[in-house]
């Protein structure tokens, strides 16, 4: 029962302290004079009744009425109705107003009222909100003194005053104030429910429900909430709706429905809360910034920039959304339908208030359902202490992301939630019920909007029935002030008198002694157990996202727990990647901790140091994706067993798990502590009930049986229902059982204390105690944001700076880890144990217990740190040694490493098969390789040993990456690096080195590839110690070679110097010099004079006798034996010259004084004397002059090289006509020399001499040409074609891939079919006819392209026959140009000579192409683009298409020699292209040169004597490390492959021949490619070494020596397919089509590396079978004969070889057991072939080759003169046919149909994929007409492809005969065409659509029908 009002008040206008514009009120009366016990009088109540100040007013006001609220100091709320009425009096200001000017601020002119009204206000106080109750009173007694009614006032008070009724119950109580009123007031069945009225609605009518919605949810979270109105009465409703929808949170921070206009300031106080202020103070708030606005009159909410407020989750904010719209607008359904209802009005307001609070408190159902699932109860007496455990709430919620809730959970109102609510014995409410009861149904329900309104329906139902108990309410009877006509007049209006407060006094007096005589009211009051509601566990699956087959990933984890309690560490580390990525998944975790401690429980918590290790690996994992809140309780499970698992490492020495599993944040985090204790503590007392009262056995088993999945469920259950319990019997047990119940749990509590601070030390002290890990990660400052702690944040301040200050001495160091743990320790007792009521004595006892506490664990943890460290880390496996090659040294020993995978998808399993990368080993860096070597760290596959290495020369580029490895999470440093050699090498370095080894690391490695000089390379320094590489000067220190070659040059250059010399001024180089070394500059000081007489020098006469074993040297070297056989010169002694011979070897440069970068002796003709060729070299870039390396022995026609000519060489070579020259010049007579030197070696042709003169070819008819004089014929057009192709740039160059090599097609040019018109046509972009200058014809003769192409051009005397004018066309010296190197010179004018200008690819090109190469064949990382396919980045590097370039030049000259012209090539500086195409021409044009012998004699001749720049090119030293790396020369041996996969029976050597060469060129382990020309070899004494020289027999000095020996001893180099034919010229297709990617860029052998270091090779292979055979033999079962081999692991060609090795093989091994001595393969090998030959001629069958390939039977046509048949542009089979029978019949093939015919089988043309072909009509896709289109049916690639026509290029579509079902007879179908039968017509069914065909005619169609079924029957 309470007292209806507690005060009454009369505040009046005070009128003695007026004093500027604002008045003041005071209380004129108050009763009761004395303040009430239980409630004092509240403080500035004259404030609160006029909230806007008190004024007079010249017009009487109505009456008005508000209720404000005060809250006083022990937050109870006071409601002050405020009744508020005027009363007239004397004008106070007049006399003054008249007296003085005007105000300022009235009017002039305005005359002031005789009268003013002052308000005075009548106030009630009351803890009672009965707003409706108090206007009626305070009315009343209005009404009383205004109508002068016969009661007195004072009885009318007294009766207020002493008005007694109950405050909750749903009682309805009828009051009369005694002046013939009557009042029934209602009041709540239970006061725990807000009563709201119908405030809610008018809320959400005033503001709408997204405004509300936000204002709600600011509320909720913490935010500052002003309302604005100009009606007092709607801001207090308003506050008070926005109260009543937070039920059952109730707000506990300020709360001011209305602010007085004097305590405005309040607005700025930094706590949050709900105000409302009138709106005449709008200006007032606008500079508030971080307050929240709701203007209710104009419906608007503003939200400053600076607040952000967090709404609901998402799926529930639509749901209320949705849920309020239905009440408050169910029109919105219906207002689409077609027959609205007549009438869908909402609910009165009074119900509709009900409905949005409903909403809201369903909302609430759903916000915090199982909320008391996570309550911890530590204390049960004196009175229940309850915790919450929010992160296992937000855990099992899977919300933990959420940022409303967190909110939520960690604001005051939910403080105060748990403290109300939490308690389990208590009386319950609408809440408790819908939690325990209804939360099932909310979940069901909620996706379906009508079933939540029915739900919302009857919750508002049971509030409304708590508002209004009795539906019919008694008669109200109040008396109202009768509305007299003179109201307003003043005179009849008194003013409200002075009561007689004795009257009222003694009222209030009596009432209070009849209360005491009353008996008391017992009013029973409800306790009961709180019912739980269901648990949270079966929630999660649907919000949180349990992962899929958990269910295996769970048995996965187990399994692997189980071998490693088995010790089966080899099983669990397979499994160990699968459970680490299990693990990232809640159920994984749990599982993981449950089966861990099932194996403590087992006792089995000593571990050896292997499964130590798997164990904590497991945890970390583990811990690694809990968050610090630790929401799921892992880590609160693992707690106790991190405390559990052990390893013994030394004498009494234990490691525990906690000492490795320190790094998460989840340890730092104060809450986490908090709840583990709290969780523990209620474990504990829960015990101490159970043992103590026997019969709570059956509650406690009852828990368990209900208790859900949910973390600790069963305890959580039975200790509130304990707990409950024992509240209910606490008041009938004795003072004495009482407190002992009490010191029983205080001293567990107590006791709990002491565990957590051993067990907080335990993980917070480091192991290494030096590292103060809570400092470093800010951990302690984080706990002071999160915990509401107050231990404020300067201790953590002061901390971290004396960490700062001290950290330079160690033992500071270690101390203040001591400190900062026992710091935080204290801080968390100090909190748990002031929350849980420990008593101070045990305070004080835990704070001197725990710094000792700490120093105990950091001493044992030194022990163990100490012994920890004399572990040798387990997991890693043993670094496996490299093996070296005799000579090579380490230079850093192993480093751990982990290789890395990189793009090439192989080796990481993602074509099958386990990953055999990353794996874990270690680098090594010798003299010669980087090494890398370990095991997978897949263990399905660790028994492999995996090898990458490279030579370091090969090294092209290195780039520093990081790298995080998928097992340890975090990231480590690591190097890229890339090889020419076409391997990478991603590593990334162990945490165990150190950085700056890493860096060590790097410096050595660069200094190793660029040498200073390149006497630091490894093929000089081998087998010298490894010191000398880092001091090496470029002073040459090797001595020990033979002085003599060196001083070969010296003394010639004084020789010469003393005679002849003299000295030139130092011109600078022209502009194409510039790039050559300074060596080259340096040349031209000495130059020979011209007038010296060549005579006199002969070669002996200028060496000294000592010299002259050098010069035997020069002879052997400079290839004289190539020379002589090719009949082009012979040296015999006395150098003299036969003069019958047109070539003669000359001398000139012996000195290497004519040219740098030639050989010592060169081809000259023999007309042309030496002084001549010294003064044309100077017209050529780097002096390079023309010299003859080749000649054709049929023909006689001869192969030329030289440079491009410099700028002006060219003018002067063509002068221009109209070019005046200054005086007769220089360049006239080097001009004329030029000519002569040409015209002497065209003379030298057979042809040239005859005396028939020079227009016929009578001489070509001479003996070796008579039998393929026909052929020529045949092929003269040909050449045009190619010509023009040649010279056709860029355009006509192929730049797309064809469909027959990589699935895209190529532009095929037609090569044979002549160009119709007669006019040489420009092709786009005119590009073939730059050479004639720029734009203008110049004296260019138009007709080169004509004549070559053998058209008609219009002669005089009318065109000759064709054969006639072919001969008489054909120049004798074809000059092989630079298309930019020839604008606008003129041509011979007899035609002897003609300039072919094409374009070549230059040097940069080449690079750029290359580095593009590597990156598709070796990508550094994956890649899903479909633009970074493998094909696409090998099409952009253009790699083919250079390669194409120079095949095709080379053919073309190849076919000019062949057709007797000489050819002179003439490129860039003549050292790279012009070496790669002389080198093809030779080999294509010459059977020797591809024997080993002559390959390796070009290579000499060509690459090595001609000065193929080997060491700028392959950037050897640190000079030319800026150049970068520029592979010519694999270019020319990838162009040698092309060749070879297309003729492979004319080759000696075998693929793996070229691929040795192309590792080996780089590598620098021998000197072979070392130096950029002779004149360098022969300065550092490394041309002629001398055979006895070498001092190791280990070391081969050259490749080619290395490459014999082991040619001796296998046959790896060996071509067993080498038939050659005699005389042959091969002309292979150069198209990209017919282009094969080089499997020497792709592939590699993991298993031991790169095969090219054959003794390395073999040694390793000797050791894996000794490691094998020890294994004793299994007798008991047969041991398989199956073998896998990895592609990129296993070396193919060992594991499965060739039959003829396998045979080879074979004989050794019989050899071998059979005791006979080996017998060298060559010798077995000659011996079987000899054989089969005699066999074959026996039985005259072809011959043995084919017999062991047999393929004797395929038709002879590759070899034959189809040249260039098969890329026409058209591929019928027609055509082909034809061609065939030409060239069969005209050419003489009489005694060998053999071996040529294998040829057929290695062509992969367009034409020879087209089985059928021919015309068909077929029906296009829906709505399309019938169209023809050229079909072709192609049974090698099983496919049916169609074009538009039949020379089309591009393929409309492809049909995979693969998809066809069926080829069925057709019907004619709409839109068919016309006039054919029916029978014409068939269908293909595919497993996707039905294509409609119809051919020409009934047999044809069958034909078609066949085709196709034969097709899919072969398949």
């Amino acid at each position: 029962m309470a007292r209806l009002a507690d005060y009454f008040v009369v505040v009046g206008y005070d009128l003695d302290k007026r004093g500027g514009s604002e008045g003041q009120g005071h209380i004129l009366q108050r009763f009761p004079e004395k303040d009430w016990e239980d409630n004092p009088f509240p403080q500035g109540i004259e404030l609160f009744c006029q909230p806007n100040g008190w004024q007079l007013v010249p017009e009487r006001e109505r009456p008005s009425f508000f209720v404000s609220v005060l809250t006083d100091i022990n937050s109870e709320r006071h409601y002050c109705a405020c009744f508020t009425f005027w009363e007239g009096l004397d004008n106070p200001q007049l006399p003054k107003a008249e007296a003085s000017e005007v105000d300022e601020d009235e009017v002039p002119g305005l005359v002031q009222p005789a009268q003013v009204f002052a308000p005075k206000s009548l106030v009630l106080v009351s803890r009672l909100d009965h707003t409706e109750v108090f206007r009626n009173c305070l009315g009343l007694i209005y009404a009383v003194h205004v109508d002068s009614l016969s009661v007195p006032l004072e009885t009318v008070i007294g009766n207020l005053l002493t008005c007694i009724i109950p405050v909750a119950g749903g009682s309805q109580r009828t009051i009369t104030l005694g002046a013939g009123d009557r009042q029934v007031i209602q009041t709540p069945i239970n006061d725990s429910l807000p009563v709201s009225g119908s405030s809610v609605a008018h809320l959400f009518r005033q503001l709408g429900i997204v405004n509300v919605l936000y204002l709600f949810c600011a509320a909720l979270t913490e935010h500052k909430i002003l309302f604005l109105s100009s009606s007092y009465q709607r801001l207090t409703d308003a506050c008070r709706a926005l109260l009543a929808i937070m039920f059952p949170l109730k707000y506990s921070f300020t709360y001011v429905p209305i602010l007085p206009g004097k305590l405005l300031e309040v607005l700025s106080t930094p706590t949050p809360f709900i105000i409302g202020v009138n709106s005449f103070f709008r200006s007032e708030t606008q500079e508030l910034l971080d307050v929240i606005i709701a203007d209710l009159d104009g419906g608007t909410v503003t939200i400053p920039e600076c607040v952000h407020i967090s709404l609901l989750p998402d799926p529930l904010l639509q749901q209320t959304q949705t849920a309020l719209s239905m009440v408050l607008d169910p029109e919105l359904e219906m207002a689409d339908h077609a027959f609205p209802p007549s009438s869908t009005q909402p609910s009165t307001l009074k119900i509709q208030d009900k409905e949005i609070r409903a909403v809201f408190l369903w909302l609430f159902g759903q916000l915090f359902h199982g909320y008391r699932w996570c309550l911890h109860i530590i204390r049960i007496h004196p009175e229940p202490v309850i915790r919450f455990h929010k992160a296992a709430f937000l855990g099992q919620r899977a919300l933990t992301e959420d940022d409303f809730l967190m909110k939520v959970l960690d604001g005051m109102a939910f403080a105060g939630f748990i403290s109300e609510r939490g308690p389990p014995y208590r009386p319950t409410d609408l809440f408790d019920d819908l939690i325990a009861n209804q939360v099932e149904r909310i979940r069901q329900e909620e996706c379906s909007p009508h079933k939540v309104m029915n739900h919302i329906k009857e919750l508002a139902e049971q509030l409304f029935k708590n508002e209004n108990p009795y539906p019919a309410v008694a008669m109200h009877k109040v008396q109202r002030p009768a509305e007299s006509p003179g109201h307003n007049d003043p005179k009849n209006l008194a003013m409200f008198p002075l009561l007689d407060d004795v009257t009222v006094q003694l009222f209030i007096d009596h009432a209070a002694a009849k209360l005491q005589t009353a008996p008391p009211v017992v009013k029973a009051e409800l306790k009961g157990m709180v019912p739980s509601g269901p648990p949270l566990g079966d929630i999660v699956d649907r919000h949180g996202h349990v992962l899929a087959n958990s269910a295996r990933r769970l048995e996965v984890v187990r399994n692997c727990i189980t071998y490693i309690f088995d010790n089966k560490m080899l099983e669990a580390k397979k499994l160990m990647p699968a459970v680490l990525r299990a693990l990232k998944g809640r159920a994984a975790r749990v599982c993981l901790t449950q089966e861990l401690n099932q194996h403590v429980l087992q006792n089995r918590a000593v571990l050896d140091d292997q499964q130590f290790d798997y164990i904590v690996r497991m945890m970390n994992c583990t811990l690694q994706d809990c968050s610090h809140m630790d929401e799921h309780g892992i880590a609160a499970i693992l707690l106790p067993l991190v405390t559990a698992f052990c390893r013994k490492l030394g004498a009494g020495i234990t490691q525990f798990a906690y000492s490795c599993v320190q790094e998460h944040m989840v340890w730092t985090n104060m809450q986490f502590w908090e709840a583990m204790f709290y969780s523990d503590v209620q474990n504990h007392i829960r015990a101490l009930y159970l043992e103590a009262d026997g019969g709570e056995q059956s509650i406690a088993s009852r828990g368990q049986q209900e208790s859900g999945p949910a973390a600790g469920g069963q305890e959580l259950l039975g200790a509130l229902e304990l707990a409950s319990e024992q509240s209910r019997l606490w008041p009938t047990l004795s003072k004495e059982q009482q407190s002992e119940r009490v010191q029983k749990e205080e001293s567990t509590v107590f006791s709990q204390a002491i565990h957590y601070a051993n067990r907080m030390s335990y993980l917070l002290l480091p192991l290494d105690t030096s590292k103060n890990r809570l400092l470093n990660r800010s951990g302690i400052g984080d706990v002071e944001s999160v915990s509401n702690s107050y231990v404020t944040n300067s201790i953590a301040g002061s901390m971290a700076e004396s960490y700062d200050t001290e950290s330079g001495f160690e033992d500071a160091e270690s101390s203040d880890v001591a400190n900062s743990v026992v710091r935080f320790i204290n801080r968390f007792v100090d909190k748990v144990c002031n929350e849980s009521g420990v008593t101070n004595e045990h305070l004080k006892a835990l704070h001197t217990m725990i710094p000792d506490i700490v120093q105990m664990h950091i001493e044992t943890l030194d022990a163990v740190h100490r012994e920890s460290k004399r572990l040798p880390p387990i997991q890693k496996p043993k670094l496996l040694r490299p093996i070296l090659l005799a000579g090579e040294e380490l230079v850093m020993d192993g480093m751990r490493v982990h290789l890395i995978s990189d793009g090439r998808e192989e080796a990481t399993g993602a074509l099958g098969g386990p990953p055999l990368l990353p794996a874990e080993g270690a680098i090594f860096l010798t003299t010669y390789r980087l090494i890398f070597k370990g095991t997978p760290n897949d263990p399905l596959v660790g028994e492999q040993v995996v090898t990458r290495s490279f030579p370091i020369a090969s090294l092209t580029k290195e780039k520093r990456i990081s790298v995080s490895l998928s097992m340890d999470q975090f990231i480590q440093e690591g190097l890229q690096l890339r090889s020419c050699t076409f391997q990478l090498l991603k590593i990334a370095f162990d945490e165990e080195v150190a950085s700056d080894l890493a860096e060590v690391f790097r410096k050595h490695m660069h200094k190793l590839r660029y040498p200073q000089h390149v006497q630091g390379t490894f093929a000089f320094t081998v087998g010298q110690s490894g010191k000398t590489l880092v001091e090496h000067k470029t002073k040459d220190k090797n001595q020990s070679i033979k002085t003599l070659s060196k001083n070969l040059v010296k003394s010639a250059k004084r020789t010469i110097g003393r005679q002849y010399v003299t000295r030139k001024k130092y011109s600078p180089p022209t502009w194409e010099n510039r790039s050559s070394l300074q060596s080259e500059l340096d040349e031209d000081e000495l130059s020979v004079s011209e007038e010296l007489d060549q005579g006199s020098l002969t070669l002996s006469s200028t060496i000294r006798s000592s010299d002259r074993q050098t010069m035997s040297n020069v002879v052997e070297r400079a290839c004289c034996r190539d020379y002589q056989r090719l009949g082009l010169g012979t040296l015999s002694n006395s150098l003299t010259r036969s003069k019958n011979e047109p070539f003669r070897i000359s001398t000139v440069n012996r000195m290497y004084t004519v040219c740098r970068s030639y050989p010592g002796l060169l081809i000259v003709p023999q007309s042309i004397p030496d002084s001549t060729i010294q003064r044309i070299s100077r017209c050529y870039r780097q002096n390079r002059f023309p010299v003859v390396c080749w000649r054709n022995s049929r023909t006689k026609a001869v192969l030329l090289r030289s440079a491009g000519l410099h700028a002006k060489g060219v003018v002067g070579f063509f002068k221009s006509p109209n070019a005046t020259s200054a005086g007769p010049s220089q360049a006239d007579s080097t001009s004329l020399e030029q000519e002569k030197y040409m015209q002497a070696i065209i003379s030298s042709m057979p042809s040239y001499c005859e005396p028939s003169g020079r227009n016929t070819l009578g001489g070509f008819t001479s003996t070796h040409m008579s039998t393929s004089d026909s052929s020529d014929k045949l092929r003269q057009p040909k050449i045009g074609a190619l010509m023009k192709q040649v010279m056709g740039g860029k355009e006509d160059v192929p730049g797309t891939f064809s469909r027959g090599a990589l699935g895209q097609r190529a532009r095929v040019i037609s090569l044979s079919q002549p160009r119709v018109s007669g006019k040489v046509r420009n092709p786009p972009g005119g590009k073939w006819g730059s050479i004639r200058g720029s734009g203008r014809l110049s004296a260019y003769n138009p007709e080169v392209g004509n004549r070559l192409s053998s058209k008609e051009s219009p002669q005089p005397n009318g065109g000759p026959s064709e054969a006639l004018f072919l001969r008489q066309q054909r120049a004798y010296l074809y000059i092989i140009g630079d298309k930019t190197q020839l604008k606008g010179g003129k041509q011979d004018s007899f035609q002897q000579w003609e300039v072919v200008p094409i374009e070549v690819c230059d040097v940069r090109q080449v690079k750029n192409s290359f580095k593009k190469l590597i990156k598709a064949c070796v990508p550094s990382s994956a890649t899903s683009e479909p633009s970074m396919t493998f094909h696409r980045c090998l099409e952009e590097s253009e790699w083919m298409c250079l390669l194409h370039r120079v095949l095709q030049v080379s053919v073309l000259v190849v076919e000019l020699l062949d057709t007797g012209s000489s050819v002179m090539v003439s490129l860039e500086d003549g050292w790279d292209v012009t070496t790669q195409v002389v080198s093809l021409v030779q080999l294509l044009s010459d059977p020797y040169y591809r024997t080993f012998d002559g390959f390796r004699l070009l290579v000499e001749k060509e690459w090595l004597s001609f000065g193929h720049r080997f060491s700028h090119r392959g950037a050897q030293t640190l000079a030319s490390q800026s150049s970068g790396f520029t592979p010519v020369f694999l270019q020319f041996l990838d162009c040698v492959h092309q060749i070879h996969l297309q003729f492979p029976m004319e080759f000696e050597f075998s693929q793996y021949y070229l691929k040795f060469l192309a590792y080996h060129y780089v590598s620098n382990r021998f000197r072979t490619f070392l130096l950029d020309s002779d004149y360098e070899r022969i300065e550092l004494g490394v041309l002629y070494e001398e055979k006895g020289e070498r001092k190791n027999p280990q070391v081969c000095k050259s490749v080619w020596d290395y490459i014999d020996r082991l040619n001796k001893k296998t046959p790896i180099f060996f071509n067993y397919m080498f038939s050659p034919e005699d005389e042959e010229v091969l002309r292979p297709y150069s198209f990209i089509s017919n282009l094969k990617v080089w499997d020497f860029y792709t592939e590699e052998t993991l298993s031991e590396g790169p095969s090219y270091d054959w003794e390395l090779v073999q040694r390793g292979r000797q050791e894996r079978l000794a490691e094998e055979v020890p294994d004793k033999p299994d007798t008991t079962t047969p041991k398989s004969q199956r073998c896998i081999v990895w592609p990129c692991y296993d070396s193919r060609s060992r594991v499965v070889p060739d039959a003829i090795t396998k045979l080879l093989q074979d004989l050794q091994s019989l050899e071998a057991e059979l005791g006979l001595p080996p017998e060298k393969w060559k010798d077995t090998w000659d011996k079987i072939k000899a054989n089969q030959r005699a066999e074959a001629k026996l039985e005259n069958r072809p011959s043995f080759n084919n017999s062991l390939l047999m393929s004797s039977n395929l038709s002879h046509q590759r070899r034959s003169q189809g040249v260039y048949l098969p890329e026409s542009g058209v591929g019928s089979s027609i055509n082909l046919a034809m061609d065939r029978e030409t060239s069969t019949t005209s050419t003489p093939v009489a005694g060998r149909p053999s071996t040529s015919t294998l040829y057929s089988q290695f062509q992969s043309t367009e034409s020879e994929n087209r089985s059928f072909e021919g015309i068909l009509f077929k029906k296009g896709a829906l709505l399309k007409p019938w169209k023809p289109r050229w079909f072709v049916l192609d049974k090698t690639k099983h496919q049916l492809r169609y074009y538009e026509t039949r020379q089309d290029k591009e393929c409309k579509g492809v049909i995979e005969l693969a998809e066809v079902e069926s080829v069925i007879p057709g019907t004619p179908t709409m839109g068919a065409p016309k006039n054919i039968e029916e029978k014409a017509f068939f269908d293909l069914k595919t497993t996707k659509r039905v294509y409609n065909f119809c051919a020409q005619d009934s047999p044809n169609a069958q034909l078609w029908m066949d085709s196709i079924q034969s097709c899919l029957s072969d398949a």
